[in-house]
This record gives C-alpha cells, sequence and structure tokens, in this order.
C-alpha cells in the first residue's frame, strides 16, 4: 500500500451550516427563553382559542410555584367573565368500563355536530413515587387529532378522590377558550365521583353488564347523584346481558325519589366500540339540560357549585398553611415522637397543633 493512501475508515469533514444562520437560529433560542408572554399576551390568546396558550395557562394553574399561582389567578380573573358558557358533563365508571373509549366516541359524535369538546381526564397518581402515566391522549387516538377538541390528562396528586385540586381552574380556561362543552372523567375509585358531581351540570355513570356487579354497584351516593346509567360495550354476545342489566337497573332507579329538578335517572345501552347508542345518550343529555334551564334549576346548580368551590378553596389553603407553619412543623415532630412513645392521644396532639396554628386568628 501507498505512503500517502488514506483508510476508507478516516473521518471526513462534515457539511458546516452558515454562519448566519446558526447565529440567528441561537439567538432566537435565547430571547424565546428569556421572554415570558405576559397576563395580556395570555388571556388574549385563550380568548382567541389558541391551544398552546390555554396548555401553558392551565400548567402554571396547576404549578405550585406561588409566583405561578398568581400569574394564574389573573388570568382567571380576567378570563371569567368568557366563561360559565358551557354543558359540564362529568363522566365515572369502575376500571375497565371503557370509559375513555366511550370519551372518545362521543367527543367525535359532538365535534361532528358542531360542538368544541374539551376533554378533562384525571389519571390516578401512585402513591408511593407520586407518578402518573398521563395516557389518555395515547388511548384518544383519533380525538386527539380533532382540531375542535383539546384533551388535558392531570395527575391527581393527593386531591380528594383523585380529582385533580385545579380541575375547577381548568374549567374556566377551557370555557373562556370557546369549548361549548367540557367533559371530566373521574378515576373511577374513591371519593372522586362526589368531587366531580360537584362542578358538572350533568353525571354519567358507565357501568358493565355480566360483571356480577348490576345491583351490588348500586351504592346509595352514587345513584343519588347520577342523571343516567349507561350499560356500555353492549356488543356482540354481551347485548343480551346489557338488556338484562338495563331492566334492573331500572327497577332500581325507580326505588329512589326524583331529583330536585324532577329528574328521573334513565338507563340505557350503547357500544362505544361500535358507535351505537351514542347519539340517544346526547339527545338525552340535551333533553335534561333544557329541562333544567326551564326550572332555573340550571342557574340554581352553578350557583351552588361556586359556593362549594369556595369552601373547597379555603379548606384547601388552610391545609397549606397548617402545614407549611414553621412552628406547626416544629410542635409536630414533637407530638409524633409523644405518640410513638404513647405519651398523648391522637386527639390531644391534634388539639394542641391547632391551638398553636389558630393562635394568629384570634
Amino acid at each position: 500500500m501507498a505512503k500517502n493512501s488514506k483508510s476508507n475508515l478516516s473521518e471526513k469533514e462534515g457539511v458546516s451550516q452558515p454562519e448566519t444562520t446558526s447565529a440567528n437560529s441561537a439567538e432566537k433560542i435565547k430571547i424565546n427563553r428569556r421572554k415570558q408572554a405576559s397576563i395580556e399576551d395570555y388571556v388574549s390568546k385563550i380568548l382567541k382559542g389558541d391551544i398552546t396558550f390555554l396548555s401553558r395557562a392551565i400548567t402554571l394553574v396547576e404549578s405550585t410555584n406561588k409566583k405561578h399561582l398568581q400569574k394564574a389567578n389573573s388570568i382567571l380573573d380576567a378570563c371569567l367573565p368568557h366563561a360559565n358558557k358551557s354543558i359540564r358533563i362529568g363522566i365515572t365508571g369502575v376500571p375497565g368500563v371503557g370509559k375513555s373509549t366511550f370519551i372518545e366516541t362521543f367527543g367525535k359524535y359532538l365535534t361532528n355536530i358542531g360542538k368544541k369538546v374539551a376533554v378533562l381526564a384525571v389519571d390516578p397518581s401512585s402513591s408511593i413515587n407520586k407518578g402518573s402515566i398521563l395516557g389518555d391522549k395515547t388511548r384518544m387516538e383519533q380525538l386527539v387529532t380533532d382540531k375542535n377538541a383539546f384533551i388535558r390528562p392531570s395527575p391527581s396528586g393527593t386531591s380528594l378522590g383523585g380529582v385533580a385540586q385545579k380541575t375547577r381552574e381548568s374549567i374556566i380556561l377551557c370555557e373562556a377558550a370557546g369549548f361549548d362543552t367540557i367533559i371530566i372523567e373521574t378515576v373511577g375509585v374513591g371519593q372522586s365521583e362526589t368531587v366531580v358531581h360537584s362542578m358538572v351540570d350533568f353525571f354519567l355513570l358507565l357501568k358493565l353488564s355480566g360483571a356480577g356487579d348490576e345491583l351490588q354497584g348500586i351504592k346509595r351516593g352514587i345513584i343519588e347523584m347520577a342523571d343516567a346509567i349507561i350499560i356500555n360495550k353492549a356488543d356482540g354476545d354481551n347485548i343480551k346481558n346489557a338488556k338484562i342489566a338495563k331492566v334492573e337497573f331500572s327497577r332500581a332507579l325507580h326505588l329512589y325519589p326524583p331529583k330536585d329538578n324532577g329528574w328521573i335517572p334513565k338507563t340505557m345501552i350503547a357500544s362505544a366500540l361500535n358507535n351505537k347508542g351514542i347519539d340517544e345518550v346526547y339527545t338525552m343529555i340535551s333533553e335534561y339540560i333544557q329541562q333544567a334551564k326551564l326550572t332555573q334549576y340550571f342557574e340554581k346548580k352553578r350557583a351552588y357549585q361556586s359556593k362549594n368551590w369556595l369552601f373547597s378553596t379555603i379548606e384547601e389553603e388552610l391545609k397549606k398553611r397548617f402545614y407549611e407553619n414553621t412552628e406547626v412543623k416544629k410542635l409536630l415532630d414533637e407530638e409524633i415522637k409523644k405518640l410513638e412513645q404513647s405519651k398523648t392521644t391522637p386527639f390531644n396532639a391534634a388539639d394542641n397543633l391547632l391551638k398553636l396554628s389558630t393562635n394568629g386568628l384570634k
């Protein structure tokens, strides 16, 4: 081999980018990182239906950073006059009942008839590592690409029953962005149904047939809250069982008195997978909303929801301030040690801590 021959493995010089292009791009990136959108920018973009700014605003709402929360509150105040113009629908059911499939099929039906749909789906957070999969966008492949739909999965965190603490604020932002139908999906476990019921206009319970829980699953609380029961997955060999379950649930519902607005919860069968019964569900919800507005029950319920929102916000803030109090933290450690040594009771320990934390309120 000749001395001046080169190996095929030798490194070749790559093509360099034009200096002007790389410099301009780098400068733009630096500017974008430094620049933070103002409250006015957020509000104007949200009112124009900008999904990017809507998502960023919800992120601010969900943040625990005090500066973020202050900014989020200002955005909410500005958006509030443009909100409260949607229909809020809560959907719950045990895991495996087909909530995500039902919501996607129902959501596509709504967008096809000209509605703008926002789905606030709450993913359960791990009680061990606090992590959350946030997989609703993955499960709703068709709806997530719909220009008239917005899907926002949020981790449930430590809030009651797995419902994200900031869901109510997110509803306000979505309504200001022009979404006329807000769907809230619950985790389907614990007390999440109670929390969601306090923030929606119509509460939908999804059930399965042939799962052995037709009547066992009827608990007084959930039935009193449900405005309708949908027997989902009524397809194939399961249609017969679904019809039987529908009869059983209908009989059980008649054991309960009518709701305050005179509405008697209805039972229907549907197959979200085959898009069967979805239009009937929408017709039923529309009839309910029309009746509620005619009797002024709609406005009355919204007023109750606002009051409930106030109380829950106060409770949340008091709890946060309690555990952030330096003196309370110190005394809490002392009381825990006494508990472990059997030198006090949980009641006395709590009483001492509460007295300390409320001294400033007197």
